[in-house]
């Protein structure tokens, strides 16, 4: 699957459920995951869980994240106001895949209203296991401000 040994691990309530489903199966491929919260459905503010993840890869702690949230929307908006960060909302696997082929993403946000179990494991499978493919899309990185 993955060449990844350590993750960051965020939601909001709208997505601690998925949250926890994606933990247990990242943990099930012995996938180290430092679990950044929420720890229920009660109400809370996506931003902070966004921040917390965000910071553990802007300083190099861990190398890639997973945010989820509701529409997967501000918790991503939140995570790319950080240098460094390029988090990307994705659907499917193949927008996952894409995410980081072409885009080196290193968060994935999730929504977790929209998307079943099944699907958020292919994608966050998809997202860990596939390289940058640099060349020409390098030059498209530079071009974002970190």
């Amino acid at each position: 699957m993955s060449r990844i040994k350590k993750i960051a691990l965020g939601s909001d309530h709208a997505g601690f459920k998925l949250k926890v489903k994606v933990k247990e199966h990242l943990e099930s491929r012995g996938i180290e995951v430092n679990d950044f919260g929420t720890s229920s459905e009660e109400s809370t503010d996506y931003p902070d869980y966004a921040h917390l993840v965000s910071n553990e890869i802007e300083t190099g702690n861990i190398p890639m994240g997973i945010l989820i949230c509701g529409s997967g929307n501000g918790i991503n908006m939140a995570a790319n106001k950080h240098k460094g960060i390029r988090a990307a909302l994705c659907w499917n696997r193949e927008v996952a895949e894409m995410a980081r082929l072409h885009n080196d993403a290193n968060i994935i946000s999730l929504p977790a209203r929209y998307v079943t179990v099944n699907e958020a494991i292919e994608m966050v499978d998809a997202f860990l296991s596939t390289d940058f493919e640099g060349g020409r899309h390098q030059k498209r990185i530079d071009k974002i401000p970190c």
